[in-house]
């Protein structure tokens, strides 16, 4: 039976019944369980999100209490909600920025296009109105909605949405000079540079050495603001709250999404550092006309709230970089031994790259058939992002797997 679901990421026509894809029912901890009673280690985290795991019933119960009593309401002007207001001043205090605020939205792809609007905006509150140019970086992923794939640096994503949103384009990944170049011939129309610190879903790139700092610096120099796009990065998964503070660089606004619920209730978010703050609170009657029906969902920040409440308990931000080291080490092993062509990564993310010939889906395949899930990205490389609880036993089934799965695709 064909199914009404059409699933974002997948074929319309080549997968159009429900066997043809896996059910899961259930998890816990770092297992996901499907229907027919497979076990599978989650190496991505869901989708690079499920910091805490699977299961938690604590998280569970602080939804069903929210929900019970008030579980969603407009944030718009006149009303606010007390755990919207709670989870904002969490926020700022891990915040990457000092005097940061937050502008709460329902996912990253949100962030992002709110990022977008609110420097051009900020510009415009401060006499800037010709500051429109956004640019961004190749192999960049900042999520589906018409300003980030406009954004995006991934060529297959932009295929077939054009005209995309005007103003908005991209440099090569890590060329400081072509940057440099771009930001000399655009100086005055340039609103913002956005960057992911380390780019994921693009293929675990870390920054090149000096990178971020001269994009700081650029940006300075241009009057630019910098955004962060650390949906993937932020939340501990580098061995710190935000890859703003694992490399030292500090950028004007953040967007941040995924493990700040840990996938539990959909939530997301962007920090708005004093650059941009000063911008728009400079006028007593300025009106901010721009938010989502769920910004500040109280269930949703609830969500949250207990999700980062557990991260500080089990102290997972810094056994990030226990699971990192762990994984990395056993990806090292086999790019020793031949198995695979190149290692990337940072913290508690990392990737591989095949050599050619060895297909990024049919290891993902593979390795499902060893109970191990993969991200495929492109045709050349698979990645890894597993929950920061994943037991040590765990990693080494992802090694192990992905081990026996080259061997089977060879």
């Amino acid at each position: 039976m064909a199914s009404a679901f059409l699933h974002p990421f997948a074929k319309p026509f080549a997968k159009p019944t429900k066997s043809d894809f896996i059910t899961l029912v259930r998890g816990q901890g770092a297992v996901v369980y499907d229907d027919r009673g497979n076990e599978y280690i989650d190496g991505m985290a869901s989708l690079w999100y499920c910091a805490v795991g699977h299961g938690r019933s604590d998280i569970a119960a602080a939804i069903g209490r929210q929900a019970g009593t008030l579980a969603a309401y407009s944030t718009f002007d006149p009303f606010t909600n007390a755990p919207a207001e709670q989870l904002a001043e969490v926020l700022v205090d891990i915040a990457p920025m000092a005097d940061s605020r937050v502008f709460f939205t329902s996912s990253g792809s949100e962030a992002v296009d709110t990022a977008m609007k609110l420097s051009r905006l900020a510009h415009i509150q401060a006499g800037h109105p010709d500051k429109t140019l956004i640019i961004s970086r190749q192999r960049g992923y900042h999520g589906t909605a018409y300003g980030g794939t406009s954004a995006q640096g991934i060529a297959p994503n932009r295929e077939g949405y054009a005209p995309y949103v005007g103003d908005v384009m991209q440099v090569p990944a890590d060329d400081v000079e072509a940057l440099a170049s771009s930001m000399s011939q655009h100086g005055s129309t340039i609103a913002a540079v956005l960057v992911e610190p380390l780019q994921g879903a693009g293929g675990v790139y870390p920054p090149t050495e000096g990178y971020l700092e001269s994009v700081r610096r650029l940006c300075d120099q241009h009057g630019a603001h910098l955004i962060y796009d650390e949906v993937i990065s932020g939340f501990g998964r580098l061995g710190q709250w935000f890859a703003a503070h694992r490399y030292d660089v500090r950028p004007d606004m953040v967007t941040f999404a995924k493990a700040v619920t840990s996938g539990y209730q959909p939530l997301g978010g962007v920090f708005v550092g004093p650059a941009v703050r000063a911008a728009l609170e400079s006028d007593p009657n300025f009106f901010l006309r721009t938010g989502f029906t769920y910004s500040g969902h109280p269930t949703a920040c609830v969500a949250a709230l207990t999700n980062l409440d557990i991260m500080k308990r089990e102290g997972l931000v810094a056994r990030a970089h226990h699971v990192g080291e762990r994984l990395a080490s056993g990806l090292r092993a086999l790019a020793h031994d031949g198995s695979v062509a190149s290692v990337r990564g940072d913290g508690a993310v990392w990737a591989v790259g095949h050599h050619p010939g060895v297909d990024a889906f049919a290891v993902r395949d593979a390795m499902l058939r060893h109970g191990v899930i993969t991200r495929a990205i492109g045709t050349d490389t698979n990645a890894f992002c597993p929950p920061l609880v994943i037991h040590d036993h765990q990693v080494d089934r992802i090694v192990d797997a992905l081990a026996s799965a080259l061997k089977e695709v060879a």
